[in-house]
C-alpha cells in the first residue's frame, strides 16, 4: 500500500474523554471548533494561515469569535483532526484508507494554494495522481471509501477518477500486468512450472496472467460501486463477454449467501436487488456465460421472486442452451411442506424457449441483441428430448402432476429425433405407477406418447410383463417385437419390414378409431394369450388385425 507522510513535528493531539481533543502546548488555546459532538481546543493562527473557511467563519462572527460550530463537516471529527494536524505541521500519514477523508475535509476548509503555497489540497492531489491512482488495489480501496463521503467525493470527481483507473488496469494487456492481484480460484496450468505445481522462481510469469485476473478483487466493492465499475469497463470496450460473465459469477458467489447451493438466505430484499443487478449486467453473447451460472441465477431469481423482466431474460438465456442441462438441474422444487412438488411450469417454459430458437434469429432486449443460432441441430434436439424424458420420470413422483400437464410436456418434444423411446416409456410407466387411480381412457391417452416400434429389446421385455399398461399396448409391443425378430432373421431392416407389414394389413387396421371401437379390452386379453408365455410368437392374421398402428 502506498503512503505519504506530511509534517515533521511530533503529534501533540490528546484526548480528554470521548468528546474533547486538544493540543498539549504551553501556549493557551484561543479557538474552539466543535465538529459534530467533539470539541477541538486549538490555536487560531495555525488554522487561519491555511484555511479560508475558518477565516470567513471567524471574521463574520460579530462576537464570541473564538468558537466555531461545524455540523456538516465531511468525514466528521476524524477528518477534521487530519487537517488540524497538518495546519500545526504535525506528522500525518496519508494512505488509501484516509486520503479521501483528507481531500474532502481540505476542500470544505478551503485549504487552497491561494491561501498558502503547498497547502493540503495540492499535496493530496499529488499523492492521488502519482501514487494511489497508479496502484491497482489502492484504487479499489479509495473507491470504497468514497461511499461515506458523498456527495463530496462525487463532486470532486474522485469517484470518476477511481473508476477510470480501475477500468484502465482491468483492460490492459495481460503481459503488462506487473502488480499483485487476488486469484484464489482454479489455478491455470500455465501458472505453474511445467504443470507440476511449483511456482516459476516464485514469480508469476507476466505472459501467463489469466484474462480474468481482476474479477476477485472487485468483489470487495459494494453493489452500487461494483455496477459502476463494470459498466465503465464494458463502455471502454475491448473486453470479452466471457470475462464479464466470470466477473459476475464471482461476485454473485461471493455476495449471495447460499447461491452456489441453490438456497439463498439472509436479507432477501438486498439479495433480490443484487441478483437483478447481475442479470442486467449479463453480456449479450449467448455463449459468454456458463450454463451452470445461468441456471443458478434462474433458481435464485425464482426463490427471491424477482421481477418478470429479469426472470424472462434468464428463461430465454437458459432455454437457448438447454441441451447443456442435466435432469438434476431442472428439478426445481416449490416449497409445499413435506410434499414433493416440482416447478414444472418453469421447465416447460424453458423447453418452449429452446424450441423458439428456430423462430427467433435476433432477440432485441433494451437495444441489445442476443444472437442465437436459427437452426437447432439434431444432436441438440436428441439431448433435449432425452432430458425431457428423464425429467418426466422424476416429476411423475409428484402426486399433484396432472395428466394434461404430463402429456403437454411430452408433446413439446414429440417431433424431436430419438434413438429409442425407452425414455418416454420409462416416464409413462412411472406416472402410471404413481397415479394408479387414472382411468383406462387416460392410460391409453398417455401411452399414445410413445412409439412401440422404437422400444429396445429390454424395454419390450419389461412392457410385455407390465400390468400397468393397457392390453392394447402390450399386444402392439408383442407384435413389433416379433416383427423385429422376424426381420432380423431374414436380414431385412426393421423400418422397411414394418412399412411393408403396414401396407399388407387389412384396411380397417389403419383406422385406429375404428379398431378401438371394435375391439374390447377382453378381446385384447384373449389376443395376448395367443402369444404364449415368451416373446417369441407366431403372428396370426387375427392378431395382426388387432394391432393398431399409429
Amino acid at each position: 500500500m502506498k503512503f505519504m507522510k506530511l509534517g515533521s513535528k511530533p503529534d501533540s493531539f490528546q484526548n480528554d474523554g470521548d468528546n474533547i481533543r486538544y493540543v498539549a502546548t504551553e501556549l493557551a488555546t484561543d479557538l474552539t471548533v466543535k465538529v459534530g459532538d467533539v470539541n477541538f481546543y486549538l490555536h487560531k493562527f495555525p488554522l487561519l494561515s491555511k484555511s479560508g473557511r475558518i477565516q470567513k467563519l471567524i471574521t463574520n462572527k460579530e462576537e464570541n469569535n473564538d468558537e466555531v460550530h461545524i455540523h456538516d463537516f465531511p468525514g466528521g471529527p476524524a477528518a477534521f483532526e487530519i487537517c488540524a494536524k497538518f495546519c500545526y505541521g504535525m506528522t500525518v500519514t496519508l494512505n488509501a484508507y484516509n486520503v479521501i477523508l483528507a481531500r474532502c475535509a481540505a476542500e470544505y476548509l478551503e485549504m487552497y494554494e491561494t491561501v498558502e503555497k503547498g497547502n493540503l489540497i495540492y499535496k493530496v492531489e499529488v499523492f492521488l495522481n502519482s501514487s494511489i491512482f497508479r496502484s491497482w488495489k489502492d484504487s479499489i480501496i479509495v473507491l470504497q471509501t468514497t461511499r461515506s463521503l458523498l456527495p463530496w467525493s462525487e463532486e470532486l470527481k474522485i469517484v470518476s477518477h477511481c473508476l477510470d483507473s480501475i477500468a484502465s488496469k482491468a483492460l490492459i494487456d495481460t503481459s503488462k500486468v506487473e502488480w499483485s492481484y487476488s486469484y484464489n480460484r482454479k489455478k491455470l496450468p500455465s501458472e505453474t512450472d511445467n504443470g507440476n505445481g511449483s511456482p516459476w522462481n516464485g514469480v508469476r510469469r507476466q505472459q501467463m496472467v489469466p484474462k480474468d485476473w481482476w474479477v476477485e478483487d472487485l468483489c470487495e466493492l459494494k453493489l452500487d460501486l461494483y455496477e459502476r465499475v463494470l459498466k465503465t469497463i464494458i463502455s471502454k470496450g475491448n473486453v470479452s463477454g466471457y470475462v464479464i460473465g466470470e466477473a459476475l459469477n464471482a461476485y454473485a458467489s461471493r455476495k449471495l449467501p447460499g447461491f452456489n447451493k441453490g438456497m439463498i438466505h439472509g436479507d432477501m430484499a438486498k439479495n433480490k436487488l443484487l441478483l437483478e443487478t447481475v442479470v442486467r449486467l449479463l453480456p449479450p453473447e449467448t455463449s459468454s456465460v456458463p450454463f451452470s451460472f445461468l441456471l443458478k441465477l434462474l433458481r435464485a431469481g425464482i426463490l427471491l421472486e424477482c421481477e418478470e423482466w429479469e426472470r424472462s431474460k434468464l428463461m430465454k438465456r437458459v432455454g437457448h442452451c438447454l441441451e447443456e442441462a442435466k435432469v438434476a438441474d431442472l428439478l426445481i422444487r416449490v416449497p409445499a411442506g413435506e410434499a414433493i412438488i416440482f416447478d414444472a411450469d418453469t421447465v416447460e417454459r424453458l423447453v418452449e424457449e429452446f424450441i423458439a430458437r428456430e423462430h427467433d434469429s435476433l432477440v432485441d432486449d433494451e437495444l441489445q441483441e442476443i444472437k442465437s443460432p436459427r437452426i437447432i441441430s439434431d444432436s441438440a434436439k436428441i439431448k433435449v428430448a432425452k432430458l425431457v424424458d428423464g425429467y418426466l420420470s422424476e416429476i411423475s413422483r409428484d402426486s399433484n402432476l396432472a395428466l394434461a400437464k404430463f402429456v403437454r410436456f411430452a408433446e413439446l418434444v414429440s417431433s424431436f429425433p430419438r434413438a429409442t423411446h425407452d425414455g418416454i416409456y420409462r416416464a409413462i410407466d412411472m406416472y402410471l405407477k404413481e397415479h394408479p387411480e387414472i382411468s383406462k381412457s387416460d392410460r391409453k391417452r398417455i401411452c399414445r406418447l410413445m412409439d412401440c416400434r422404437k422400444l429396445s429389446a429390454d424395454a419390450c421385455m419389461h412392457a410385455i410383463q407390465n400390468e400397468r399398461l393397457p392390453m392394447r399396448v402390450v399386444v402392439q409391443v408383442l407384435f413389433f417385437e416379433q416383427l423385429r425378430a422376424s426381420s432380423s432373421s431374414e436380414g431385412i431392416s426393421t423400418p422397411d419390414r414394418a412399412g411393408s407389414m403396414r401396407s399388407s394389413l387389412p384396411s380397417g387396421s389403419h383406422e385406429s378409431s375404428r379398431s378401438i371401437t371394435m375391439n374390447t379390452e377382453e378381446e385384447w386379453e384373449e389376443a395376448l394369450k395367443l402369444s404364449g408365455e415368451g416373446t417369441a410368437m407366431i403372428v396370426t392374421k387375427e392378431l395382426r388385425d388387432l394391432v393398431v398402428i399409429k
